[in-house]
């Protein structure tokens, strides 16, 4: 038994995580895993399987991948640092630096015409776009209707199916669009995310992008992490591969040469854009956990790192998102179901499975893990080349976490 002062894990317990992991591997639906474990200044890592389907290069410690969705509680941290230093306060409205949001109108009813609509009761607020409460996003509960079709239509969202235009271009377009709720009294997924970006953006008069590197990435060490990978790195990238529902054939979906990810985006997504390896998620989890300091450094202020990681949301709006994440697990996987969202992730409300109350994290639909847990001061990050088309990489994430807290060393 390993000594619970060195490591935190038990030697058992972690030969578990390595068989479980390799076994996803050795059935073929996944042909590669790096995995994370930080616990009390030790971390354990698990690079298994190759960086294709069907052999080549091995899986390695700093392999890079597409973050997806596990952006968002990176990104966050940009407006917080706007936060902290008031140059943005939480009620202020974004109409001052985004007036393309002025005088909204919003649908009378969300399955209805997108010209049927009454005036916005207030404008949006930044705690509005910082909780996903703004007005618009991705809800499954909509699919199909006008509203959600015109979403796609207009490229707002990733890659389907017309590409993303850059930001100026983007909020114009979302200013063309009616809100689906009111502003502050509906969470949906995703667009607040991404309209962070272009806030910060406009305040701070630079590239979302330099000042998340300025004030995130370059203090905490995070050199492998950005919107894209530079051309000499690119052999660290593995293709993105998008199993066929039906036959489980892998079809790449995103190739990492001269990809979506290859070049510098003409949108820089803080919904989902990222490109990151499990180290450098590691440091910026492990920030949070550290009350916003590293190495003696404060990146965000305690206050800020409490505001993003408790619930925000009140009982009303969660118990429309755990209904979306209970009933649509034929999409979700079962992944979604923490019961409260914080600012830019989920944060744990009630005991769900083996992770305890409180932690806090996302997923990603490129095949990707990221959770902190307070708790026992823990940090697991896990990374595939598998997206959410099927669900194997959400039965690693899943076996991953269930192996994790019982190799638990106390």
């Amino acid at each position: 038994m390993a000594n619970h002062e060195s490591t935190g894990f038990s030697s058992s317990g972690l030969r578990r995580l390595r068989e479980t992991l390799a076994r996803h591997v050795d059935s073929g639906k996944v042909p590669g895993v790096v995995a994370l474990v930080s616990r009390g200044g030790h971390t354990h890592v698990e690079a298994l399987g190759t960086m294709a389907a069907g052999g080549g290069a091995p899986m390695a410690r700093d392999t890079i991948f597409r973050m997806a969705s596990t952006s968002k509680p990176v990104t966050v941290a940009a407006t917080m640092v706007l936060v902290d230093e008031c140059r943005v306060r939480l009620d202020d409205p974004v109409q001052q630096w985004l007036p393309e949001l002025a005088d909204r109108q919003v649908l009378k009813r969300i399955d209805g015409p997108v010209d049927e609509t009454v005036p916005a009761r207030r404008p949006i607020t930044v705690r509005d776009v910082l909780t996903s409460t703004f007005g618009l996003g991705l809800d499954f509960t909509a699919v199909g209707t006008p509203i959600f079709n015109a979403i796609f239509e207009q490229g707002l969202t990733p890659n389907l199916p017309v590409p993303m235009p850059e930001p100026d271009e983007w909020l114009r377009r979302l200013g063309t669009l009616p809100l689906m709720s009111q502003p502050g009294e509906r969470w949906q997924y995703h667009i607040g995310n991404d309209l962070l970006g272009v806030l910060v953006a406009r305040v701070t008069g630079q590239p979302f992008e330099s000042f998340l590197r300025e004030r995130v990435f370059d203090p905490l060490g995070m050199k492998d992490t950005g919107f894209h990978v530079p051309a000499d790195q690119l052999y660290r990238l593995p293709d993105l591969y998008a199993p066929d529902p039906e036959t489980g054939e892998f079809h790449v979906w995103d190739p990492a040469d001269g990809g979506r990810h290859s070049r510098p985006p003409a949108f820089p997504s803080g919904g989902g854009g990222l490109n990151s390896t499990v180290d450098d998620y590691d440091a910026y989890f492990r920030m949070l956990l550290n009350g916003g300091v590293h190495n003696g450094q404060r990146i965000l202020s305690r206050a800020a790192v409490q505001l993003m990681t408790t619930n925000r949301l009140t009982a009303e709006q969660n118990a429309a998102r755990n209904a979306l994440a209970r009933d649509n697990v034929h999409i979700s996987f079962g992944q979604g179901q923490h019961g409260g969202w914080g600012l830019g992730m989920a944060v744990r409300t009630y005991q769900s499975d083996y992770a305890p109350i409180g932690q806090f994290g996302w997923d990603g639909g490129s095949g990707a893990s990221a959770y902190a847990d307070p708790v026992n001061q823990l940090t697991g990050i896990l990374v595939t080349q598998v997206g959410l088309s099927v669900p194997n990489s959400a039965h690693v994430f899943h076996d991953f976490w269930t192996t994790v807290y019982q190799a638990l060393d106390n």
